[in-house]
């Protein structure tokens, strides 16, 4: 089924091969299948071209779709998927299996290979929490009484506290200390559009946490960040 520009498919199974397990005696697949304790299966392409396949809370498996023909080759044998990715040198196997009955299964491996057929050819095989609560005066304790003068500091922290109220364009020095955290703003209508839905947003943090240059890539952005206010 398709949500906006996202489209989500249910799995029957899905599995990555295992290179050496086959000659130990092993079962050369890591298979997957839905259950009442790990979650459904769940196959998704979002509208930034990312592809992911979770279970539950779990990302299995994810990558983005864009510039796919140079790394990826896919494969459809009924109601089955065979996705094969070289990078480096280096290639690996997954498959997927579609849920349903078999009209069903059928029925959403097609719409998968049509989504995917706008990234890649397709070949078919025999066809923030809550302020913490004030706590209220003992029965044997009298309300605090409040002066002037602390109304007047409480207002002046407060008014320090609240972001500065921003209109028009704003300079990239001041975007700069606002993500770095060094001065709060409240930024116009114009810089808070994202280019992601809140649904997509969750499966797009998980795939960037998959990847495992992702912890450098966020310390090299930081380190830009400050260099632009020493400039």
């Amino acid at each position: 089924m398709a949500t906006g520009h996202t489209s989500i498919w249910t799995l029957k199974r899905f599995g990555r091969f295992l290179p050496g397990t086959k000659e130990d005696g092993g079962n050369p697949w890591k298979m997957f299948e839905p259950s009442e304790s790990a979650g459904e299966l769940v196959f998704t392409i979002v509208e930034s071209g990312h592809m992911l396949v979770s279970q539950g809370h779990d990302l299995l498996d994810g990558f983005s779709l864009l510039d796919a023909p140079s790394f990826l080759k896919v494969q459809q044998k009924s109601d089955t998927l065979l996705f094969r990715l070289t990078v480096k040198g280096e290639s690996r196997l997954i498959r997927m299996q579609f849920s349903g009955s078999r009209a069903e299964a059928l029925e959403q491996c097609s719409s998968a290979v049509l989504r995917l057929k706008e990234y890649l050819p397709v070949t078919t095989q025999g066809g923030p929490p809550p302020p913490p609560l004030s706590c209220p005066p003992t029965p044997n304790q009298p309300p605090t009484k409040t002066t002037a003068q602390d109304q007047q500091a409480g207002a002046g922290e407060a008014m320090a506290t609240e972001p500065e109220v921003v209109q028009g364009s704003l300079s990239i020095k001041r975007l700069t200390q606002h993500f770095l955290g060094e001065h709060g703003l409240s930024l116009p209508l114009a810089y808070r559009h994202g280019a992601l839905s809140r649904g997509e947003l969750e499966p797009f943090v998980r795939l960037c946490l998959l990847d495992p240059s992702f912890p450098a890539l966020v310390e090299e952005v930081e380190g830009e960040l400050r260099r632009v206010l020493q400039d």
